[in-house]
């Protein structure tokens, strides 16, 4: 190993090691603005599709700083569009796991162990759900601690509110009743396997929106499971893309599919479809191999199109 020693160096430098590299920049001070207001490193990560590769990382010829813009920008819009479809999926899980389990083992079920695995820390979720509770501004939080003393902690379907994604998540993979998972994942028209691995999977991609970090092109650490036996509406597979050297089990086109399987069980009328094939329409320059994405994705019945 050896010491970092890289010095940093000012905008109109960055930009120029671009252009000594093969850029061209037809508009520098309308590149530097870029550079100044998004950040050379974050930028620095869609142009690396548009290099030969080490050690020189010199630009293909006719590569434009707009090319790397333009990807940029395509990119945070895929975010925001698959954080869209999250939201609306995490609301109707919080609504499933609560509306189940609290009729069924009363508004405080949470606070019995015996609903989890033996392996699951929980006293570790009380000691988090009572931080939550403390630190939270919701006006039904400061009521609930206002008006009853005991339980000490709120019921559930506060608590599901207080919870974050990654958080219910490991929940739901924590209850200790296969019969609650199948029922709570019948509600999501899936498994109980599918629906925790699809959960971990879309909680990951959600703190990847979240911290503005590079959707397109990203590898998943653990590729989510796929059913083994379709029953319902289901992507044609295997995935077959351009580029043999990527896993398409591991990158967001993958992901695409379950959010949009999901949005057909909870929001059967959603257009989140139509709000992609758009996006990718205005983008055909984006790579759709870096995707996990086959090039004849939208005459897949799948995607009803």
């Amino acid at each position: 190993m050896t010491a970092f020693t890289k010095p940093a160096i000012p905008i109109a430098a960055q930009l120029q090691q671009w252009i000594d590299r093969g850029l061209i920049v037809s508009d520098r001070e309308r590149a530097e603005h870029y550079l100044w207001s998004i950040g050379y490193y974050r930028l620095s990560a869609y142009s690396l599709p548009f290099q030969n590769g080490n050690p020189d990382h010199q630009f293909r010829s006719g590569t434009t700083f707009e090319n790397i813009r333009k990807l940029y920008i395509f990119d945070r819009e895929l975010r925001l569009l698959v954080l869209d479809a999250i939201e609306r999926i995490e609301v109707a899980f919080r609504s499933q796991i609560n509306n189940y389990m609290a009729l069924n083992y009363g508004a405080h079920w949470y606070l019995d162990e015996a609903h989890f695995i033996p392996k699951y820390d929980h006293k570790a979720l009380l000691a988090e759900i009572e931080l939550l509770g403390r630190r939270s501004k919701e006006v039904f939080v400061k009521h609930y601690r206002t008006k009853y003393t005991e339980p000490r902690l709120p019921p559930s379907w506060m608590v599901t509110e207080l919870l974050t994604c990654g958080q219910l998540s490991k929940v739901y993979d924590s209850l200790a009743s296969f019969s609650d998972l199948k029922s709570i994942a019948k509600g999501m028209n899936t498994s109980a396997e599918l629906l925790r691995s699809w959960m971990q999977a879309i909680s990951y991609i959600r703190n990847t929106c979240a911290h503005h970090s590079r959707l397109w092109n990203r590898e998943l650490g653990t590729a989510p499971m796929v059913p083994a036996k379709p029953k319902g509406n289901w992507i044609n597979m295997p995935i077959t893309i351009a580029d043999p050297q990527v896993d398409p089990h591991k990158r967001i086109y993958l992901l695409l599919a379950i959010l949009e399987y999901l949005l057909q069980a909870v929001n059967p009328t959603s257009t989140w479809h139509e709000r992609l094939k758009l996006l990718m329409d205005r983008n055909p320059e984006v790579s759709r191999a870096h995707m996990g994405m086959p090039d004849d994705w939208v005459d897949d019945p799948f995607w009803r199109f």
